[in-house]
């Protein structure tokens, strides 16, 4: 009789926000899926809740001992990210406070350094990610994922800083805002299998145009974004790892999570 695996080794862990769609939809059904806010991912793979899931960068170097990144499969971007947005009411230079999510560690991290760089220093205020509430209270805030793209079209004049883009401006490097991880002690073939699943999910996306409408769907299915402004955002979030994000994921560990140690692959 074949031994049953526990059911973390067949659960993979999910951002709940669309900027993962082209790795998890037509996922195959052998998989469990657990979506949560990126930082809870944090503490869901460390308490062996999943194989394998996408977390923030900084949390990554937080718990580098132990953790281990999973080549290929992020969440990036080359400049403009769409999702990653500094809202207010006035300019960002005049901000006497700025409201923080508490639900990822990676754009907070790199908020606090890109204001640092340019000489400006707002105090910060931690909130649960509402807008509105957070507007009520501060003259600014950092909004992340579908609530961003949500916002950013209902109210563009709000808008004052896209992430990426000010990441790329100012190093000349790619953004990697979140990183798949694995527990080190995890079984290595659990990982690769898991790995593989999603890898062919977006290898089928980025090649087969059919596949690619079915992702655009599906995130049209559940937001508000029209399919013109999805397929855009669509090429401002990467979900390949390629090289030259490694590169800025590097640059960011170090500069942002001031974490010295090269980046290591799990495989």
């Amino acid at each position: 009789m074949t031994k049953q695996l526990p059911r973390w080794m067949k659960t993979i862990g999910r951002v709940a926000f669309m900027n993962c769609d082209p790795l998890f939809v037509g996922l195959k059904e052998d998989y469990h899926v657990l979506p949560a806010p990126p930082s809870w991912l944090t503490g869901h793979l460390l308490r062996r809740d999943c194989v394998l899931a996408p977390i923030p960068a900084a949390d990554y170097a937080k718990h580098h001992d132990e953790l281990a990144l999973v080549p290929e499969i992020g969440i990036c971007s080359k400049g403009e990210v769409g999702s990653v947005l500094v809202f207010g009411n006035r300019p960002l230079e005049e901000m006497r406070d700025i409201a923080l999510p508490t639900d990822s560690s990676s754009s907070v991290a790199l908020l606090k350094y890109l204001l640092k760089q340019q000489g400006i220093d707002p105090r910060p205020v931690e909130m649960g990610p509402d807008l509105d509430s957070m507007l009520d209270r501060c003259d600014g805030a950092l909004i992340i994922g579908d609530r961003a793209l949500e916002r950013a079209k209902t109210n563009p004049e709000l808008v004052r800083l896209d992430l990426g883009q000010a990441w790329l401006d100012l190093t000349g490097q790619p953004m990697v805002f979140g990183v798949f991880a694995a527990r080190k002690d995890t079984p290595i073939q659990a990982v690769q299998e898991a790995h593989s699943a999603l890898l062919s999910r977006l290898e089928s996306f980025e090649k087969d145009p059919l596949t690619r409408e079915q992702v655009l769907l599906h995130a049209h299915l559940h937001s508000d974004m029209a399919m013109d402004r999805l397929n855009r955002y669509f090429g401002e979030v990467f979900n390949r790892l390629d090289t030259e994000h490694v590169d800025g994921l590097q640059e960011f560990l170090k500069r942002c999570c001031h974490m010295e140690q090269n980046i290591s692959f799990i495989w």
